[in-house]
């Protein structure tokens, strides 16, 4: 393990425009937002996120240009058909997607970019220049992210059950050599955030110097 961090922190830690981008990536219940929010309180003015666009309209409270960025079906279409996105996917009828102008911004501003994108948006970002950090989280057992994922008791049982089917799809992806840069099992929570703050660490100082 320590081998495999000294050799990846021998790599241009980054681009151009700024730090490499961080794609974390992983199933729902695998404890990823709970990790990422950790590390960018624990380590602030290093991460940034880049927002988001999608034709959904705001829900209360939130906020255009903080939350996503607002648009419309046609002005996303275009974007999309004029290169200017990542990825881009569509749920519930409603389009999403990472713009690469989005990600340089926080480049620009010295600050490593973190970008949360399933599967099939890694395959998509795998195909640009972007050269990101490949990050993903895995529970310890399909059963143990079901117990987690009733626990939360937020969806109807087909709802669960899709999500396991989809989590099950990740979890093979996950597992397949070569297609992330570190894979992180969450069984306990402080033993995987020590996990990832170590492999991060020799992006984090470079940033900080």
């Amino acid at each position: 393990m320590l081998e495999f961090i000294r050799k990846l922190a021998m790599a241009p830690a980054v681009s151009p425009l700024g730090p490499r981008p961080l794609v974390f990536c992983g199933p729902s219940g695998s404890g990823k937002s709970t990790l990422i929010k950790q590390i960018m309180s624990d380590f602030k003015g290093v991460f940034g996120f880049s927002v988001s666009h999608t034709t959904r309209s705001p829900r209360p409270g939130e906020v255009d240009g903080k939350d996503y960025h607002y648009v419309s079906r046609e002005a996303m279409e275009k974007g999309i058909s004029n290169g200017e996105f990542i990825e881009s996917a569509t749920f519930s009828d409603n389009m999403y997607g990472t713009s690469k102008k989005a990600v340089e911004d926080v480049q620009r501003s010295n600050k490593i970019c973190i970008l949360d994108i399933d599967t099939q948006g890694v395959k998509l970002i795998k195909e640009t220049s972007l050269n990101p950090i490949f990050i993903f989280m895995k529970p310890p057992s399909m059963e143990v992210l079901e117990q987690r994922l009733r626990g939360r008791n937020t969806e109807s049982e087909e709802s669960l059950q899709k999500r396991l089917l989809t989590a099950k799809a990740e979890m093979e992806y996950g597992s397949e050599p070569q297609n992330f840069d570190i894979v992180i099992e969450n069984d306990q929570l402080d033993k995987a955030y020590q996990d990832l703050k170590e492999f991060l660490m020799p992006f984090i100082k470079e940033v900080k110097n």
